[in-house]
């Protein structure tokens, strides 16, 4: 019985360390690639004030180091992709002024997803009047981030409870509301015809976002299979 119990304990302490550890890796500041661990939502108090960080080891073994926003463009963690990011002009981060972003969907106009460093939700937002209306679908471009990312998704992440944005790079995004949710998320999701019927036809919401990001990409994966 005492084996059992021990190997148990042993069984969730290696699923709890591989929750808590991803394989990846970050681009610094001067564009060199690093790759190693990165646990992406520690708690504590990062190196500088004011900026999110995640902890970085470059083996099991090794010494972890804290690495502040301000020290990374980019980063990737098993499969989720993070990019550098101020809030919007109209908007403050309750962690940070300077954080990460997810890149939810790398399409021309690109879907954020932001959860502030401890990874507990948002808030403190302050949305400006001009943007809480409703967008015209296109005109956006084709800007990017110009960047290899990871595919941006299944692990969970920010999806819980986080604020949703849109843009052509994290320069100029946005944050998705109820009142503009379907043009932008018609246009983000214009190369599934059916996502875009779906969405115009009421039948997901901004509440919904995670079951609507699950139904698109089943169907361009199904497309593209």
């Amino acid at each position: 019985m005492k084996k059992l119990i021990t190997a148990a304990v042993c069984f969730a302490s290696l699923n709890l360390y591989a929750q808590k550890w991803q394989p990846g890796y970050f681009f610094d500041v001067k564009g060199n690639k690093v790759p190693g661990l990165i646990q992406t939502n520690p708690g504590g108090k990062g190196p500088i004030k004011n900026e999110g960080f995640i902890v970085y080891k470059d083996n099991a073994k090794t010494n972890e180091i804290k690495l502040s926003a301000g020290e990374i463009k980019y980063f990737v963690a098993g499969q989720d992709s993070f990019i550098v990011a101020h809030p919007p002009s109209y908007e403050t981060w309750p962690k940070a002024d300077l954080d990460f972003v997810k890149v939810e969907l790398d399409e021309p106009l690109k879907l954020y997803t932001y959860n502030g460093s401890s990874g507990k939700g948002g808030g403190g937002f302050k949305l400006a009047p001009s943007f809480s209306g409703g967008f015209g679908t296109g005109g956006y471009g084709n800007g990017g981030v110009g960047i290899s990312l990871g595919s941006g998704g299944n692990s969970g992440g920010y999806a819980r409870g986080a604020t949703y944005y849109f843009g052509t790079s994290v320069g100029d995004m946005s944050q998705v509301t109820p009142m503009n949710f379907v043009d932008v998320m018609t246009d983000i999701m214009a190369d599934e015809p059916q996502a875009v019927e779906a969405i115009q036809q009421g039948k997901f919401s901004l509440n919904k976002m995670s079951n609507l990001l699950i139904y698109y990409r089943k169907l361009k994966a199904a497309r593209q299979n």
